[in-house]
């Protein structure tokens, strides 16, 4: 009777078929190339962006139109208004204009300051996780308009940077059919590596549940190189710039 193989024993025979393919294979790659095969791992002697790059610093208008001609490149629009008084009027008039049924905000108090739900009565206002047994996901893919506050805007690459918990949910950037992110002004930075750092100093334990980059609406070009705009979220995404973050 044969023993039966144990599964240490299994995997390990398996590992070493799998290095034999592929030892193989190199060995192959550079007798096509005729030369010998490189084992040794190759020198980096420099890590991350160059110092000349951290430094540069661009002023607030600058960036503004950086920022705006990024985003519209990605088909993205961009607004920019006075305060949070003409965000909300410049919200409604879009709601109007696209006969949104259904708009889903976080539940931040910045957010709430738009007073949307009585400038809209015709339109059914939600905010996120208003009701813990509600199935939030399935709110957001049937709402027509979605509404957040951008974390950070980074001028050179034209991203909003939004990061999700429990009151803000990354469904309501992600499912509706359109997103609308408020910017503050005084949030725009120059580079991307400015907010990433700032993630990196906060720690492990600091971090968000979610970290979304987001640089205009979804596009896809993975089925035959034919680009498509809304497949994997918004198809339509405003950014409106808030030059005083209140309601004055």
């Amino acid at each position: 009777m044969t023993n039966p193989v144990q599964p240490d024993e299994w995997l390990t025979r398996l590992e070493a078929r799998s290095r034999t393919k592929q030892e193989a294979f190199m060995d192959g790659i550079a007798a096509k190339l005729g030369r010998e095969r490189v084992r040794t791992r190759p020198k980096h002697p420099f890590r991350g962006a160059p110092d000349f790059w951290k430094e540069f610093q661009l002023p607030l208008e600058d960036s503004i139109r950086q920022f705006t001609a990024n985003f519209e490149a990605a088909g993205g629009h961009v607004v920019r208004v006075k305060n949070r008084a003409e965000a909300s009027a410049f919200i409604v008039d879009k709601a109007a204009e696209m006969s949104a049924g259904s708009i889903l905000i976080n539940d931040e108090e910045e957010l709430s300051t738009l007073n949307l739900a009585s400038s809209l009565p015709d339109v059914m206002v939600r905010s996120w996780n208003e009701d813990p047994d509600e199935n939030w996901r399935a709110v957001a893919s049937r709402s027509d308009i979605g509404i957040v506050m951008a974390d950070y805007a980074a001028a050179y690459t034209g991203s909003l940077v939004v990061t999700s918990s429990p009151a803000k949910g990354r469904s309501v950037s992600l499912l509706p059919t359109v997103l609308m992110a408020i910017v503050p002004v005084d949030r725009m930075v120059t580079r991307l590596g400015e907010i990433l750092v700032r993630f990196d100093e906060a720690g492990r334990e600091q971090l968000p549940a979610g970290i979304h980059f987001i640089s205009g609406p979804s596009r896809s070009a993975d089925i035959e190189n034919d680009l498509t705009i809304g497949v994997h979220g918004p198809g339509i995404v405003f950014a409106i710039l808030v030059d005083h973050d209140s309601d004055a």
